[in-house]
């Protein structure tokens, strides 16, 4: 599974049209899907699956909620091999109201990085004037105060599609685990992307 998740760049992709719940695509620079992953509808406990491709068949990633509707909800991330768990992900929820923010928890949850919407007054114009303006998020390892900045992930505007470019270049020493960074994204398509 090592070399799915091997590239800096992926861009992840919602699926338009789907009746229920959502589907997102994840593709590596030359454009080849990576992941596939499904979100379920009408779940009190988001369970995210992420796969090889749209068969299903070989399942990669499960992002699991650890509780029910929970505004400050952490979710994590386990590899579907192996059943290690990678990692988990915390939405900041009084923060998030103004300004996207999450905190990336390394396997036994100890704070590693924050990924953060660019800027508090981009954000306010986004809830605004919603999907006008493309979401971006910068990752900072460990945080946005003592931290440097090691990704970036920006919306492409586009009103039909939800496409979310995902830059893990500037981190080459490979920090932010890319099973990680992939289900990051995936999770802003499917909950943040929800606002635009």
């Amino acid at each position: 599974m090592s070399e799915l998740f091997s590239a800096e760049r992926y861009v992840v992709r919602r699926k338009v049209f789907k009746l229920a719940g959502g589907a997102f695509h994840v593709y590596d620079p030359q454009g080849m899907l990576v992941a596939y992953s499904e979100q379920k509808a009408f779940k009190l406990k988001e369970d995210i699956r992420v796969y090889a491709d749209e068969s299903k068949t070989r399942e990669l990633l499960v992002i699991q909620a650890r509780q029910v509707i929970d505004f400050s909800a952490a979710y994590d991330v386990t590899d579907s091999t192996t059943r290690a768990k990678v990692g988990a992900l915390r939405r900041r929820g009084g923060r998030s109201i103004l300004r996207d923010e999450w905190k990336v928890l390394d396997p036994s949850d100890a704070e590693v990085g924050t990924i953060i919407e660019d800027s508090m007054g981009w954000a306010l114009f986004r809830r605004m004037l919603t999907n006008l303006v493309p979401q971006k998020y910068d990752v900072f390892f460990p945080d946005v105060t003592t931290g440097q900045k090691i990704a970036n992930m920006d919306q492409q505007f586009n009103p039909f599609v939800y496409k979310l470019d995902v830059d893990l270049s500037t981190d080459p020493a490979k920090r932010f685990d890319r099973r990680l960074a992939v289900s990051a994204a995936i999770l802003l398509a499917a909950i943040e992307g929800r606002q635009n």
